[in-house]
């Protein structure tokens, strides 16, 4: 059985989908991220990006509206030296756990 969303969570879905397009492989794998986080089945929200990046998804054009392309170019460097930046923590996270774990006296 369908489940009926109204109008308002199918626009924020879609929105955050199309805000964060570029953070992601494909549309589809975006929907399936953001899917849980809006309680909204993934491939509802797949179907309706998918139809939103068809018609050239009006909340999306707003947004680029408002940037030029240099700046576009640097929003996108940037995100994705965020990313970068975020892995690479995590990385250090992990090894600093393991390091003091080796180093502790209880550990022998």
């Amino acid at each position: 059985m369908s489940k009926r969303y109204p109008p308002e969570v199918r626009e924020k879905a879609v929105r955050l989908v199309l805000e964060r397009l570029d953070e992601f492989e494909s549309p589809y794998a975006a929907a399936r991220a953001i899917a849980p986080l809006v309680d909204v089945h993934h491939e509802s929200l797949r179907v309706w990006v998918k139809k939103a990046l068809a018609a050239g998804s009006q909340s999306g054009d707003e947004q680029r509206a408002g940037l030029s392309a240099a700046e576009r170019d640097e929003l996108q460097k940037l995100r994705k030296e965020v990313r970068d930046l975020k892995q690479a923590n995590e990385i250090l996270k992990l090894a600093s756990a393991f390091f003091a774990r080796e180093l502790d006296p209880r550990h022998r």
